[in-house]
């Protein structure tokens, strides 16, 4: 056992003075040799030495000691009634100032002490069982929690990878993966095993899902690869047509077709490449623009003269003459004609399509006054006038024998027979 001297002796903590030395006389004695010993029941046990000093200051010195147990002991009963701290933490302190209180090197009621630490260790053990059973349950919520994550996470790499969208598949496992980070810091320590088992498994679908958004992004790359050759080329294409103006627009139309049919490129370089093909193509239908509105001026003479002949072909509808109205239609078709072509063609077409409306109409007359004057039309309905007038004869005939012989059934017949004969001779204009 250490012998301490007075000049090494540790400075008194600040806590309640030490105990008077009559209480330390009371629990303590000093041999003759300096020996300093605690009273035990009806024994005494030798705690340590102090030759260097008094008596008294021996068995002060050691009274101090009790002192510092007794403040641990306070200061821990004192938490305990406060219900702050943990009773399981608070156990394993009183547990442990239990075995310093046993054969401490000490001067003052050290069973009392021991009777107190172990009172507050039984007055903790129903709070303490308390907390396990509250540690338990939060462990096994917290596994519950934990699994549900790794389960969602098996459920994504169990999909059809090559069919997901991986903006969302990406975003749904950086959440889980968060999440779990979350869990893994805030929540409660989970056993290494269960942890561990539970890590793998996330980790492995991890693994799936990131294995296979790396090769869906690989081919896509390779993808955008050859459209993007495609496209660069094509775009050479187009601006080569420039020297031929609007004589490569057809050409420009073709490669627009191959434009499309080439797939994308990411969309960074498509709008890059897009820009370029595109102010290739404006670039020739400026061109034509420009010959369309030089040609679109010269045609404004031509336009005019058309438009006049349109006035004057208004006449054809009003003129009753069907051959007068052909002839000044004629007429108006040949210098129709000579008036010459007429640019844009949307206006040639435009003009076009009103003279046929006229042409339209006059034929329209022509076809009506043909089927009235047809000379085979009207010999097949003197025919039938001839035989219509016979039979009328027959009937009238017939229709005064009944009338005479007083027969009223032949006379009604004879009668709707003569109405229905002549109403057709009506019809035929005889």
């Amino acid at each position: 056992m250490p012998m301490p001297r007075k000049a090494a002796a540790p400075a008194a903590p600040i806590v309640p003075a030490a105990p008077a030395v009559s209480d330390a006389a009371e629990w303590g004695r000093v041999t003759e040799d300096g020996t300093v010993e605690v009273r035990e029941g009806e024994g005494w046990r030798a705690v340590g030495q102090y030759p260097d000093g008094t008596h008294e200051e021996a068995l002060a010195y050691y009274a101090r000691k009790f002192d510092d147990l007794a403040l641990k002991l306070g200061t821990l009963e004192t938490r305990a009634q406060g219900g702050g701290a943990s009773a399981s933490d608070l156990t394993k302190q009183a547990t442990h100032l239990l075995a310093e209180v046993t054969d401490a090197a000490a001067v003052g009621d050290l069973a009392g002490l021991r009777e107190r630490v172990q009172a507050l260790i039984e007055s903790l053990s129903e709070a303490t069982a308390k907390e396990a059973e509250a540690a338990k349950e939060a462990l096994d919520a917290a596994i519950a929690e934990r699994t549900g994550i790794v389960e969602k996470a098996e459920a994504i790499a169990a999909r059809d990878l090559a069919k997901v969208q991986w903006k969302q598949v990406t975003a749904e496992m950086t959440e889980l993966f968060d999440a779990w980070q979350s869990h893994q810091q805030n929540g409660p320590r989970l056993p290494k095993g269960v942890a561990q088992q539970l890590w793998k498994r996330f980790r492995d679908a991890r693994s799936t899902v990131d294995k296979a958004r790396r090769a869906f992004f690989s081919e896509l790359d390779d993808v955008h690869r050859a459209a993007r050759d495609v496209k660069s080329r094509l775009v050479e294409r187009a601006e080569a047509l420039a020297s031929r103006g609007v004589d490569g627009i057809p050409a420009y139309r073709g490669l627009l077709d191959e434009w499309k049919a080439a797939g994308r490129a990411g969309r960074k370089a498509d709008d890059a490449l897009w820009a370029k093909f595109k102010a290739a193509g404006d670039a020739l239908y400026a061109a034509r623009a420009e010959q369309s509105a030089a040609e679109e001026a010269e045609s404004a003479p031509r336009i005019e003269a058309r438009e006049a002949l349109l006035v004057e072909a208004k006449a054809v509808a009003d003129e009753r003459d069907l051959k007068r109205a052909r002839a000044l239609l004629t007429r108006i078709q040949r210098q129709w004609d000579e008036v010459g072509r007429i640019f844009p063609r949307e206006k040639e077409r435009a003009l076009d399509d009103r003279l046929r409306t006229i042409e339209q109409a006059l034929k329209s007359r022509e076809d009506v006054d043909w089927k009235k004057n047809n000379p085979e039309t009207k010999a097949r309905a003197n025919d039938m006038s001839s035989q219509l007038l016979e039979a009328i004869e027959k009937l009238e005939a017939e229709l005064a024998a009944a009338e005479k012989a007083g027969d009223a059934k032949a006379v009604k017949e004879a009668t709707e027979a003569l109405s229905a004969r002549r109403a057709w001779l009506n019809a035929l204009g005889g």
